[in-house]
Parts: structure tokens; C-alpha cells; sequence
């Protein structure tokens, strides 16, 4: 079992959301839709970033070999955070056999994640 974590200031993730095609780069259709239905857009933004971090650590290949939107962090209807994947990133997991669990939390400025694999 391993474990990572990321803290991403959720104002550096605000300033990003203007930029051209961040969230195209970064965050998978699914991702894109699931944001457009929440408030405080920013907030889930920024946890779904900390999110593909705190994988990459669990890992242990950080952000290499894979790109951030072929990795997914959805909301089952309960509110249950999980992730999915697409392209390199599942292949990665299936080579390497794993499972994961994954929680977010946020405050007005800071948004939190941490994955286990297993």
C-alpha cells in the first residue's frame, strides 16, 4: 500500500481556470460537466487537481509516462469521491495491478487529496 497527498491553494487555480484550454489540458470531459453543475467551481477545480497529484505520488512515477486528463476524479450520487481513468494512466494501473481510494477536502483557500493504492 502507498500513499500521496497534495495541498493546491485554490486562488492559483482561479487564476489557471482564464488561461487557455487549462481546463482541456488538465481535466477529462466528465470532469468538465461535473464542474459546471457545482458551486463554488473553483473549490472542486482545485480538489480534482490535488487530486491527480496525490496520484501521481502514490504511484511513484509523479506526472510522467501519462497525461493529467486521462485521469479522472468523479463524484458517485452519495458524494463519494473515485477515480477513473483513460489512455496511459489506465494502463499504468493495470500493469501495476492496483486500487485506489481517494478524499478531497477543501476550506476557502486551500483544497486537499489524498490516494491510497492498494
Amino acid at each position: 500500500m502507498t500513499v500521496g497527498i497534495d495541498t493546491v491553494e485554490i486562488k492559483r487555480i482561479e487564476e489557471l481556470i482564464n488561461k487557455e484550454r487549462f481546463l482541456e489540458r488538465v481535466f477529462s470531459n466528465e470532469e468538465i460537466k461535473e464542474f459546471s453543475k457545482k458551486n463554488n467551481k473553483s473549490e472542486h477545480i482545485a480538489a480534482a487537481f490535488a487530486g491527480k497529484e496525490a496520484f501521481s505520488k502514490a504511484i511513484g512515477t509523479g506526472v510522467s509516462g501519462f497525461k493529467l486528463n486521462e485521469i479522472s476524479l468523479l463524484h458517485l450520487e452519495n458524494g463519494k469521491p473515485y477515480l477513473k481513468f483513460s489512455g496511459n494512466a489506465l494502463s499504468i494501473v493495470n500493469d501495476k495491478r492496483l486500487s485506489f481510494d481517494v478524499s478531497v477536502t477543501h476550506t476557502d483557500s486551500l483544497a486537499t487529496a489524498i490516494v491510497i493504492a492498494f
